[in-house]
C-alpha cells in the first residue's frame, strides 16, 4: 500500500484515522494497540510473508531491551555490554542474510573465478530502517536512555506505519512520551489541519515534480551501455535523478510526517533544503536527517570521532560513510558512493579553516556538483554503467548537442509506463527542450523554495520567517495554494510508483 494510491486515501487512511480518535476518547490504550494492528495491516498489505520476520524481529529486540534494562550491574556472565553486543548482533546478521549474503556470495565467486549462482533471497520491506531503530533502542536502554516494558507501545514504535517502510529513523526518547500522553488520542483540528498541509506538500513533490521526472533518468541510465551519450545526455540524466531523488525521498517524509501529525505525534524531520547547502557538511546535516543522526552517534562517535587526532578522524569519516553507503544497497556502487562523500567530508573538514575565494553562492554550486557526481554511482545499476555515464560528463566522449534524444532499444530501458507520459514523448524519441523545462524547473525550486517546515510549521523555525507570515496570518492564501497542491496530486496518481527509498 502506498501513500500516493487510491486505496490509502480514500479507504485505509479515513478507517484508520475515526478508529483511532472513536477509540482514543475513552480508552486510549485500545487506540494504541489499535495503531499498531492496523500498522500490521499496511506493512502486510504488500505481502504477508514478511510480516513474520517484522513480529520476530519485535520481539527479539524486546526481550533484549528488557534483559538489558534489568541485567544490573553486578558481575554475570550476562552482563548489559554483552547482552547489547548479542542483540545488537543479532540485527546484523539478519540484516546482512537478507540484504548482502547474495552480494557476498557474488563476489565470493567472482574472487575465485568459482560459477556461484545464489539464490535470490527476497528483501523485506523497510527492514534497514526497523533494524537500524530498534538497533539504537537497544543502545539507548544500555546508556540508561530508554527502558520499554509495555509491548503494545514498543509495537506501535517500531511498526507505526507513517515511518515503518522508509523512514525517518526513531529515537524511542522522542516517541514513547507522545505514544504515553492519552490526550493525542482525540482529534485535534490545528495538529490535522497542519498533517493534512505536510501531506499535501509531499504528495504534490512525489506525484506532480518526481513521477514526472522518472523518465528522463530511467531511460539515461538504463541505456548508458547500450549506447555512446553526449555530454548533454549524460548530464541530463544526471540532473533528472538529482531532481527525482529530492523530491520523492523529500516528499515521502513531508507525507510521513503528515500523517503523523494527523495523529498528533511529531515524527523527525529528514530533509531542511539540502542543495542549499553551502559545502558538503552542512548537506549533510540537511540530508537524510535521521540516518545522519544514527551514523554520527552510533557509529562515527563510538569510533572515536574527532577526539584522536586529523588522520583518525578521516578515517572514522570515511569508515562511516562506506558503512552509510552499504546500509543503502548491496553493490558497490553504493559503496563508492558512500567513500565519495567520506573524501568530501575529509575535503571539508581539512579545508574548514581556510578561507575560501568567492561567495557563497559559488560553493552551492560546487557542492551540488559534487552531490550529483556521487549519485551517478548511487544510481547506476552497474560501475560499468556509471563509467558510461561518467565519461561524456567529463568531455572524454567529445562534445555534441543532439537534435532529440533516441530511446531505442526499448528493451534496454526497463518498464516505462509510456502512455502515462505520452505527453513528454514523440515517436519513441525525447524531447530536449521539454526535458530541460522540466529538470530546470524541479532545480530551481531545490535551490531557491522553502521548505516544508518553514511554510508550515507553526514555531517559525525556518531561515526565511516571512514565509511562516504567509501561510500563518494569510490562512485563506495559504489553504487554496495546499489545497491546489493536494488536488493536483490526487487527480495525477496513476499506477503504482513506488518510493525509490522502499529498496533500501
Amino acid at each position: 500500500m502506498l501513500f500516493n494510491s487510491y486505496i490509502f486515501l480514500l479507504a485505509y487512511l479515513p478507517v484508520t484515522l475515526v478508529v483511532f480518535f472513536l477509540l482514543g476518547k475513552k480508552h486510549y490504550k485500545a487506540s494504541i494497540a489499535f495503531l499498531g494492528i492496523a500498522s500490521m495491516v499496511f506493512y502486510g498489505w504488500w505481502s504477508l510473508e514478511y510480516v513474520p520476520i517484522l513480529i520476530l524481529s519485535i520481539l527479539y529486540n524486546f526481550t533484549f531491551g528488557i534483559l538489558i534494562s534489568r541485567a544490573g550491574k553486578r558481575v554475570s556472565f550476562f552482563t548489559p555490554k554483552r547482552l547489547l553486543i548479542a542483540g545488537v548482533s543479532g540485527n546484523i546478521l539478519m540484516l546482512s542474510f537478507y540484504k548482502y549474503f547474495g552480494f557476498f556470495l557474488e563476489n565470493i565467486g567472482m574472487l575465485f573465478e568459482m560459477n556461484i549462482v545464489p539464490h535470490i533471497i527476497s528483501l523485506p520491506l523497510g527492514i534497514s530502517f526497523f533494524t537500524f531503530t530498534q538497533i539504537s533502542f537497544l543502545a539507548d536502554t544500555y546508556k540508561g536512555k530508554a527502558k520499554e516494558y509495555d509491548f503494545s507501545r514498543y509495537l506501535l514504535f517500531v511498526s507505526y506505519f507513517p515511518h515503518l517502510i522508509a523512514g525517518p529513523i526513531l529515537h524511542h526518547s522522542e516517541m514513547m512520551p507522545q505514544f504515553a500522553k492519552s490526550i493525542n488520542g482525540r482529534f485535534q483540528s490545528k495538529n490535522f489541519s497542519i498533517g493534512v498541509a505536510f501531506f499535501a506538500i509531499g504528495l504534490f513533490k512525489k506525484v506532480v515534480i518526481a513521477d514526472n521526472i522518472a523518465p528522463y533518468s530511467n531511460i539515461i541510465f538504463n541505456s548508458a551501455t547500450e549506447v555512446d551519450l553526449t555530454i548533454y545526455e549524460a548530464w541530463l540524466g544526471t540532473l533528472a535523478y538529482t531532481c527525482q531523488i529530492y523530491f520523492d525521498f523529500s516528499g515521502y517524509s513531508d507525507m510521513a510526517v503528515g500523517l503523523a501529525r494527523m495523529m498528533n505525534i511529531k515524527l523527525p524531520f529528514n530533509f531542511a533544503s539540502p542543495y542549499q547547502a553551502r559545502n558538503i557538511v552542512e548537506f549533510w546535516r540537511c540530508w537524510h536527517m535521521t540516518l545522519s543522526r544514527f551514523l554520527r552517534d552510533y557509529l562515527y562517535i563510538p569510533l572515536g570521532g574527532n577526539r584522536r587526532g586529523d588522520m583518525r578522524r578521516y578515517a572514522n569519516l570515511m569508515t562511516t560513510m562506506v558503512l552509510g553507503g552499504l546500509w543503502h544497497g548491496a553493490g558497490w556502487g553504493f559503496i563508492v558512493w558512500g567513500a565519495l562523500h567520506g573524501l568530501y567530508l575529509s575535503i571539508n573538514h581539512l579545508t574548514a579553516n581556510i578561507k575560501l575565494p568567492f561567495g557563497a553562492w559559488l560553493w552551492r554550486g560546487v557542492t551540488l556538483f559534487c552531490v550529483a557526481v556521487a549519485w551517478v554511482f548511487f544510481r547506476a545499476p552497474t560501475l560499468e554503467s556509471a563509467a558510461s555515464m561518467l565519461r561524456p560528463m567529463f568531455f572524454f566522449n567529445g562534445i555534441s548537442l543532439p537534435e532529440r534524444l533516441a530511446v531505442q532499444p526499448l528493451a534496454a530501458l526497463g518498464e516505462i509506463d509510456w502512455i502515462h507520459f505520452e505527453g513528454m514523448f514523440h515517436n519513441g524519441l525525447l524531447d530536449p527542450v521539454a526535458a530541460v523545462t522540466v529538470i530546470a524547473l524541479a532545480l530551481l525550486m531545490a535551490l531557491f523554495a522553502p521548505n516544508s517546515q518553514e511554510i508550515i510549521d507553526e514555531v517559525g523555525r525556518g531561515r526565511r520567517p516571512w514565509v511562516n507570515s504567509i501561510a500563518w496570518k494569510s490562512p485563506l492564501v495559504g489553504g487554496v495554494i495546499l489545497g491546489a497542491a493536494f488536488a493536483t496530486g490526487f487527480s495525477l496518481i496513476g499506477g503504482e510508483t513506488p518510493f525509490l527509498y522502499f529498496q533500501f
